[in-house]
C-alpha cells in the first residue's frame, strides 16, 4: 500500500513496507529519487531502527544475552500502519510486536511522518519507549537521490557543498562491513566535495565531526537539492560505483567497530531512551532553485 501526499511544488508517494519513499517529484514530472532498480540496488530510503549497519556475527549482546539482528535492523522489512493522513502529510507507524520482541525486547513506537511545504519534505521520526527499562537504539534516513539529476547537468559535474568548510578527517567501513578505528583524511576540500565513483569503492564515507547541519547537493548551475540533518551526528554518503544514485544519510549510530563484543550501550552513536520518553529525529529535502538560496 502507497500513499501519496504534494504541494505546488512537489509529488511524493510513501510505502507502507517501511515507510519508504517510492517517488520524489517536481511539478514538471522529473523524478528526484532513485527508482530502486533490483539489478543494482533495490533500495530507495530504507529507515534504518534500531540498528545501523552490521552487527559482529549478526547479533548484539544485552544484559548477558545474546539477540540476532539483520543489517540495518528490521523497519525498513515491516509493515507500518497510516496513522494520519492529509494531502500534504502523511504518518505511518510501527509498534513492538510478537514478531519484533523476540530480536528486540523493548515497547517501542516508531512514527515516520512525511510533511510538504512549497518546495520542502520534511522527515520525521518519533521513537517512543513505552517500556521499563531505558531502551537503546540508533536511527538513520538513508534516502538515495538521482545521480545525475534530471536537470540536465553531466554526472561528473556534480557536488555536494556544505554549508561550512568541512576539514575533519572522516570514518570508513573496511571489507567486512564494520567500522575501521583509524580516521582517514577528508576528500572535502574547503566545502566542497567533487563526487567521483572512485570515493565509494571502500564503501561510504562517514562524517562524524561536521560543521555544517545542512548541505546542497547538484550540478554547477542549475536546481539543486538541500539535505538538513540538524538532529543527527553523522552523515553518511553512499553509493554503488556507477550507480545511478547517491544516498546522503543522516544518521545516530554506526555499523559495529571493529571487534566489538561489549553490551549495545556501550557501542558509538546509540541513543539511550528513558522509560515514558521519545526521541525525534528530523531531516528535510529541499529543491532549491536558481533564486533560492
Amino acid at each position: 500500500m502507497t500513499a501519496t501526499i504534494r504541494s505546488e511544488t512537489l509529488s511524493v508517494e510513501i510505502s507502507t513496507l517501511g515507510a519508504e519513499l517510492q517517488r520524489i517529484s517536481d511539478n514538471n514530472g522529473r523524478q528526484l529519487l532513485w527508482d530502486g532498480d533490483p539489478a543494482v540496488w533495490r533500495g530507495r530510503a530504507p529507515i534504518l531502527f534500531p540498528v545501523i549497519g552490521l552487527l559482529v556475527s549478526g547479533c548484539y549482546r544485552l544484559d548477558h544475552v545474546l539477540y540476532q539482528m539483520p543489517k540495518h535492523g528490521f523497519a525498513r522489512h515491516s509493515v507500518f500502519k497510516i496513522v494520519a493522513q492529509s494531502d500534504e502529510m502523511v504518518t505511518m507507524r510501527l509498534a513492538a510486536s510478537e514478531k519484533t520482541r523476540p530480536i528486540y525486547p523493548f515497547d517501542f513506537q516508531l512514527d515516520i511522518g512525511f510533511e510538504l511545504a512549497a518546495n520542502t519534505l520534511r522527515l520525521m521520526a518519533t521513537i517512543t519507549n513505552f517500556g521499563a527499562p531505558p531502551m537503546p537504539a540508533s536511527f538513520g534516513f538513508h534516502p538515495a537521490l538521482r545521480w545525475p539529476l534530471p536537470f540536465g547537468r553531466s554526472r561528473d559535474e556534480h557536488r555536494i557543498w556544505f554549508a561550512h568548510d568541512e576539514p575533519a578527517p572522516i570514518r570508513r567501513i573496511d571489507t567486512h562491513g564494520f567500522l575501521e578505528p583509524v580516521a582517514v583524511p577528508t576528500p572535502v576540500r574547503g566545502n566542497e566535495l567533487v563526487l567521483r565513483d572512485q570515493l565509494f569503492i571502500n564503501d561510504a564515507l562517514i562524517f562524524d565531526q561536521l560543521i555544517s547541519s545542512h548541505l546542497d547537493y547538484g550540478g554547477a548551475s542549475g536546481p539543486k537539492i538541500r539535505v538538513q540533518f540538524g538532529d543527527f551526528p553523522t552523515l553518511g554518503v553512499w553509493t554503488k560505483p556507477g550507480a545511478g544514485f547517491l544516498c546522503i544519510e543522516p544518521w545516530h549510530g554506526f555499523a559495529d567497530p571493529e571487534g566489538f563484543d561489549g553490551d549495545i550501550r556501550e557501542k558509538p552513536g546509540i541513543v539511550d531512551i528513558a522509560p515514558g520518553s521519545a526521541r525525534n529525529f528530523v531531516m528535510s529535502l529541499s529543491l532549491m532553485d536558481e533564486n533560492r538560496s
